[in-house]
């Protein structure tokens, strides 16, 4: 009698598992859930970059979010980089609206900062030039990144940390929605 007991509760717990294991699957294929179509538009294959413009009174920054968001189209997507906008395919352009630097932690004897953070702001636009499009239309992107003086890491070093962050939130940003 035990024994069949037994039986009985491993066979409607394995019952159970099979049920919600089909009823999750179905869940996930009605949503839309994984798929095997690629992350990125295969209707350019080409990109050019053009200079970004800076809006804050913060100088340089834009050569480096420039050279970086080139780096990251070229490594991260299956775009190639142009350097003439007449090859092109697609055109991403855009301007940084604002550079902040703030201080995270400050030294308790000397109130001297410690750690400081760096945030960019950018307005990106990606522009399919064979058909017009607009594949990115004044998309409001930021990154930040920390840096700390007391390790021999200035402003120039934060600012350059950040657009790297930028560069690689702005490649995200050209993936083809879910």
């Amino acid at each position: 009698m035990v024994r069949s007991n037994t039986s009985v509760i491993k066979l409607t717990a394995l019952i159970v598992l099979t049920v919600s294991a089909v009823i999750s699957l179905l869940g996930c294929y009605e949503q839309g859930g994984y798929s095997t179509d690629p992350l990125y538009t295969e209707d350019v294959s080409t990109v050019y970059v053009e200079m970004f413009s800076n809006r804050s009174f913060y100088r340089g920054v834009e050569y480096k979010l420039t050279d970086a968001l080139a780096k990251r189209i070229e490594a991260n997507t299956p775009y190639k980089i142009v350097s003439s906008r007449d090859r092109a395919d697609s055109i991403v352009s855009g301007y940084i609206g604002s550079v902040g630097e703030g201080v995270l932690s400050v030294e308790r004897e000397t109130g001297r900062p410690l750690e400081k953070d760096m945030v960019l702001a950018a307005v990106v636009s990606w522009k399919n030039l064979r058909n017009g499009d607009m594949m990115l239309e004044s998309e409001q992107v930021t990154a930040s990144a920390t840096y700390s003086e007391w390790q021999n890491q200035g402003s120039d070093y934060g600012s350059s940390l950040a657009a790297n962050k930028l560069a690689k939130r702005i490649v995200e940003a050209m993936e083809t929605p879910w």
